[in-house]
């Protein structure tokens, strides 16, 4: 046989020449090269995202990891990435890349739309809030650091006078988690959580969590209230066997971040004048509004792989491929499960992939990210910021080769309240509640000079114990002047 198939992401299948194959392999192994030493010496920057190193990368799709994804099987064999035990702050070298995130602001063709972590970030997700992904946190749960905090928000901008009519969780689909465990772009184990759907005034939806190799067990999810005063207790479920514990249901929105400050901002640099005190109004466009929340908190063991102490995390919302809608109105589902949205590390999509490829993004895999299926674009825009060859390949070889995953290394101590806050175990060390997420990138953009949004933190203290998130906000009473919005 002369060549190998090859299948692009529009199916079509072309022939790849022996001479191709080698080149594509060679050009992989050096990235793969390359990663490895760079991530020995300085450290991991998740902040940077997914950046690519070769604007000719492959967009090879791997049938069998798709497969191995929905049938929930493991390859123990995949080699460990070396220094992937390494969690360091960005090397020193990165200072000089200027405005790096501000790809917002570049002159491409297709320019990105502001960041605002994950909330709303591709046209598909405009007409499907309950499978648009917001944000996703991974910690270690400050008042056992033995175990580790995951939480997903789904579906924001829920106002307190609708809790009862959007806090419901979507029954037709999987809220998908993916652990990286080795030390590269694959994911290793799944943890499954589908929500039945609400029938009547008095049910309460149930959740059933599956872990692809271990505990399945089911839980009660928190109703909420558009009448009480207070909102409802969180209920919380622990697995006696796996001592995992869960918890799902409608909360406030702890993101914090002003939108309008920065489109203002970015709008002055897009006409060559940026004004950096534009970025000074301190209004946080998510104070006052509701989520929904899919909060677990795990025992470490149960997620450590032969990375040992370092774990990845991602989240996709799917759906079934087939719905049909059955006469009594719900819906009944068939096929297999479709990615509709992804994310890990803030504000990859929103931020670095222009608008007519957001909707293939959120469809595509970690290991697509690693062999550089978004990576054309992402450099010509680079280049365009004037960034060179060799601060591209140094950014390319951190994030690329190991796939869009919040990191987190679990021998960084997490204490404090509200999650944690203390300096050592900060983002990009996973992502904690009260992480200044905007901050820290602005950081960065200012090459490493201090410049933010003047949002500092959420406008609800979080709770202490898991699931950690404030309550959510309730209409208010007779009276009220100031309903917490910042708009």
């Amino acid at each position: 046989m002369r060549g190998a198939r090859r299948f692009c992401n529009e199916g079509i299948v072309d022939i790849m020449s022996r001479s191709e194959i080698a080149e594509q392999r060679n050009r992989q192994a050096s990235i793969r090269r390359l990663g490895a030493k760079v991530w020995e010496k300085c450290g991991i920057s998740v902040l940077l995202l997914i950046l690519a190193h070769h604007p000719q990368a492959e967009r090879m799709r791997d049938a069998s990891i798709r497969d191995r994804i929905s049938k929930f099987r493991r390859d123990d064999s995949k080699p460990f990435a070396q220094g992937g035990l390494v969690f360091q702050h960005t090397c020193r070298s990165l200072a000089r890349f200027s405005f790096i995130a501000l790809l917002v602001i570049s002159g491409s063709a297709n320019p990105a739309p502001l960041f605002a972590a994950d909330h709303g970030d591709a046209p598909n997700l405009a007409s499907d809030r309950g499978a648009d992904i917001a944000d996703l946190y991974l910690f270690l749960d400050p008042n056992d650091n033995s175990k580790v905090t995951m939480i997903l928000t789904i579906g924001g901008f829920i106002v307190p006078g609708e809790n009862v009519n959007f806090g419901l969780f979507d029954p037709t689909m999987r809220y998908a988690f993916q652990i990286e465990n080795t030390g590269d772009a694959q994911p290793d184990k799944f943890i499954d959580v589908t929500i039945t759907e609400r029938v009547t005034a008095s049910t309460i939806p149930t959740a059933t969590i599956r872990f692809s190799d271990g505990p399945v067990f089911t839980a009660l999810t928190t109703p909420a209230s558009n009448s009480a005063a207070s909102a409802p207790a969180p209920i919380v479920t622990t697995d006696p066997v796996s001592g995992v514990s869960f918890f799902a249901g409608l909360t406030d929105d702890p993101f914090f971040f002003d939108i309008p400050a920065f489109a203002r901002f970015t709008a002055s640099a897009r006409a060559g004048t940026p004004n950096v005190a534009l970025l000074q109004r301190g209004r946080d466009s998510f104070a006052g509004y509701n989520i929904l929340a899919i909060a677990l908190n795990i025992p470490a063991s149960l997620l450590r792989g032969s990375a040992r102490d370092i774990i990845g995390a991602n989240v996709l919302t799917q759906r079934r491929g087939t719905q049909r809608r059955l006469a009594s109105g719900a819906f009944a589902s068939s096929g297999p499960w479709i990615t509709i949205d992804r994310t890990a590390v803030p504000a990859v999509n929103v931020a670095l992939i222009g608008f007519d490829r957001k909707n293939a993004y959120n469809a595509g895999t970690t290991e697509e990210d690693a062999k550089g299926r978004f990576a054309t674009e992402i450099v010509s825009v680079l280049k365009a910021l004037g960034t060179n060859d060799a601060s591209i390949a140094i950014l390319a070889s951190v994030a690329v080769s190991r796939g869009d995953f919040l990191r987190l290394d679990t021998r960084r101590a997490n204490s404090g309240p509200g999650g944690g806050n203390n300096p050592g175990a900060a983002f990009p060390n996973g992502r904690r509640l009260a992480d200044d997420v905007v901050d820290t990138l602005f950081f960065f953009i200012a090459n490493q000079n201090r410049l933010g949004d003047s949002v500092d933190a959420n406008e609800l203290p979080f709770r202490d114990a898991f699931p950690f998130l404030a309550p959510a906000h309730q209409p208010r009473t007779p009276g009220t002047v100031d309903d917490q919005t910042r708009n």
